[in-house]
């Protein structure tokens, strides 16, 4: 593991305990380290709205975004019994599996991943969603690699529960709301800019989000105005 990298991806996640930071880039931070430093395939995280129901907030590929949203609408899984119990869940062989998520299972399988461990993003009694790995092939997680993912998930939701006054979950429910609507979105600019540009809907993601790393703008901002044509982007369409 990149030593290196581990602790930067600390202090990169600490750093956001500032108001107004970007969430979904945050979290897509978080889920795209995870992917790079701990040998998972793809990386989600889930988290729950001001209503108590649960959203994918950041994926680190499409197909790991689209089971995510599976297994919300199936409403079985273990992500979503992570975050039902704020305990973690390991599953080293999905296919074992079959009886207890018949549907969310076979999905997985179909989705070309065998293993999973759905981390919870907690602070106390407090559960705001959870952290999860998917790995293509079944076998044992590392106990090194899933504490430090762990810790990873623990210092985000500390993040996310930061509050510059005593009204901790008025602001978070408002942080939530706004990180949602921000990624529909970002969601609609990837469809657009993939089709203008013919590019998966990955690289549509990434552009956008390099776009807005280099200009020093949220990235809602700048799919706001992509989608709106309301001003030019040089660099992002050719």
């Amino acid at each position: 593991m990149n030593q290196q990298l581990l602790a930067k991806t600390f202090v990169e996640l600490a750093d956001n305990l500032v108001a107004d930071f970007d969430l979904i880039d945050f979290l897509r931070l978080l889920t795209d380290r995870c992917v790079g430093m701990l040998g998972a395939d793809a990386a989600g995280v889930l988290l729950a709205d001001r209503d108590g129901e649960l959203r994918v907030m950041a994926a680190s590929d499409e197909r790991v975004r689209l089971l995510e949203l599976f297994q919300l609408q199936s409403d079985e899984g273990p992500c979503l019994e992570c975050c039902r119990t704020g305990t973690p869940v390991i599953v080293t062989d999905l296919t074992r599996e079959i009886g207890r998520w018949p549907r969310f299972a076979t999905a997985a399988h179909r989705s070309g991943f065998g293993a999973v461990q759905a981390l919870p993003m907690r602070l106390r009694d407090e559960v705001v969603g959870a952290l999860n790995l998917f790995r293509a092939a079944p076998g044992p997680f590392d106990p090194a690699g899933t504490l430090i993912a762990q810790a990873l998930a623990d210092v985000a939701t500390i993040s996310l529960l930061q509050q510059r006054s005593t009204h901790r979950s008025t602001i978070l429910n408002e942080q939530l709301q706004t990180a949602l609507n921000s990624r529909v979105l970002i969601e609609q600019a990837k469809g657009k800019l993939a089709e203008r540009r013919g590019i998966d809907m990955e690289q549509a993601f990434t552009a956008l989000r390099a776009h807005a790393r280099s200009h020093n703008r949220r990235l809602s901002d700048v799919a706001r105005a992509f989608i709106d044509d309301s001003e030019p982007l040089p660099g992002l369409v050719a």
